[in-house]
């Protein structure tokens, strides 16, 4: 029986694996990046320890399939990485055939969230489905998506980059330089900086009264309790919120007509205060034949999704 390590590369932590064929979970550990020492020292590190994972569960080395890693950049033909989004290390380098050089072992790359989508394609929210799209939204808005079993990385491995879709012409800055962005409205730092704009004219509110006055301990979380507890301030950030993200996925389906979106990140976890927005504002941006049978989840891996998907790239 084959067993392979699946690797979620972070900026602070990296999550590692060994999973067999089915894709469960036997072993797991977390450890510090320090990517500031080096590519080298930095994959030598997440061998050692899937090393001492094998060693822990007994596997020999020539039992271990591949290696899986999530990296966080455009990667092109799952070896390459065009440029590294956290790590101060050389553009257009292969290390798909540095971590084999290391270990001995196949090893194959995807963009971190393409990771966390084929993962919840394979084995969470999107088990048994075809096609899928997974919309990340955390800091950012990242996204993976997987049409008739395969991710779409494109040419260049920027296939997915969902978040730099143009929702507003000129819109508002985006940390990539281009304005208008879905991610400037959609994600955690969208809902923060619009709150915060409207905290600035509106103090008589509920969420400003949670904060104690201290708007920079403002997170998104805040935005979607005080919305669940009737504060209408709030309900009306998460209206805000809840449009663009209904637009962004609308555009979405009629370009790819997936069979579900999945949601993740930490925004996702606001729930159906959220969503129940989002499947309303579809019906506004969305041709109605891609909202048939469409099913809209939460993801269901979690931390592990980005694990998991290293065995979905050997499937």
């Amino acid at each position: 029986m084959k067993y392979y390590a699946g690797v979620d590369l972070g900026g602070t932590n990296t999550k590692i694996g060994l999973l067999d064929k089915s894709g469960k979970i036997l072993i797991k550990e977390t450890i510090k990046t320090f990517s500031g020492k080096g590519m080298e020292t930095t994959l030598k590190r997440i061998w050692e320890t899937i090393e001492k994972l094998m060693a822990e569960k007994k596997i020999n080395k020539e039992k271990i399939g591949g290696i899986g890693i999530g990296i966080p950049g455009p990667v092109i033909n799952q070896e390459i990485v065009a440029f590294f989004a956290n790590f101060d290390w050389e553009a257009n380098i292969n290390i798909s055939k540095a971590m084999e050089k290391i270990s001995g072992v196949p090893t194959k790359l995807e963009n971190d969230v393409n990771m966390i989508a084929i993962g919840e394609s394979k084995f969470g929210a999107g088990k048994g489905s075809a096609s899928s799209i997974t919309v990340a939204l955390g800091t950012g808005v990242g996204g993976g998506i997987v049409v008739n079993s395969k991710l779409i990385s494109g040419i260049s491995g920027a296939g997915g980059e969902i978040g730099h879709m143009k929702l507003v012409e000129n819109g508002k800055l985006c940390g990539c330089g281009q304005r208008g962005c879905f991610e400037t409205y959609a994600s955690a730092t969208g809902v923060i900086r619009e709150a915060k704009s409207r905290l600035a004219i509106n103090k008589n509110n509920l969420l400003y009264k949670s904060l104690e006055g201290n708007m920079e301990k403002l997170e998104a979380k805040d935005v979607f309790d005080c919305a669940k507890a009737g504060d209408e301030f709030s309900m009306e950030i998460v209206n805000y919120v809840g449009n663009y993200l209904g637009m962004g996925i609308g555009n979405l389906l009629n370009i790819i007509n997936p069979e579900i979106i999945i949601l993740s990140g930490g925004v996702a976890l606001a729930g159906e205060i959220l969503l129940d927005v989002v499947t309303e504002k579809l019906k506004q941006y969305a041709l109605p034949v891609t909202l048939v049978n469409l099913e809209i989840k939460l993801g269901e891996l979690g931390n592990d999704a980005g694990i998991k998907g290293g065995i979905a790239l050997f499937l």
